[in-house]
């Protein structure tokens, strides 16, 4: 599992859904669909319908990946900072039950307003 206690995704930018499909359809419960996906430099984040999931590229090829499933039922509370005029990335801080903070640092090409909307629709 990721350790989110000493880490943070960072500068994740918007990318085709595609990007994690192959890999992480075959995990996916029936009727789960991808909603948005993210990249960093080596690592992803992927919302679908049913949950986040949190991709961790290890190694120097990058073949190994830790995949952290954060489903929407755990969420406890939610933060969204956007960006202003010098601070061009957005943060999205989610609190869930039993594992703590996860942070997300979006470039100024995200929407996180969506982000939040969609995370709202889940959790409320």
């Amino acid at each position: 599992m990721i350790d989110f206690k000493n880490g943070s995704f960072f500068k994740l930018k918007p990318v085709d859904a595609n990007t994690y499909s192959s890999i992480l359809t075959p995990m996916f419960v029936s009727d789960e669909n991808i909603i948005a996906t993210f990249k960093g430099v080596r690592d992803g984040v992927v919302f679908t319908n049913k949950r986040i999931i949190a991709i961790n590229v290890q190694g120097l090829t990058g073949a190994k990946k830790d995949f952290t499933f954060l489903p929407y039922s755990k969420i406890q509370a939610f933060s969204v900072e956007t960006a202003g005029v010098f601070d061009l990335d957005s943060e999205l801080e989610i609190w869930f039950s039993g594992l703590g903070k996860v942070r997300f640092e979006f470039v100024s090409k995200a929407n996180v307003s969506e982000i939040c909307k969609m995370i709202s629709e889940r959790v409320l």
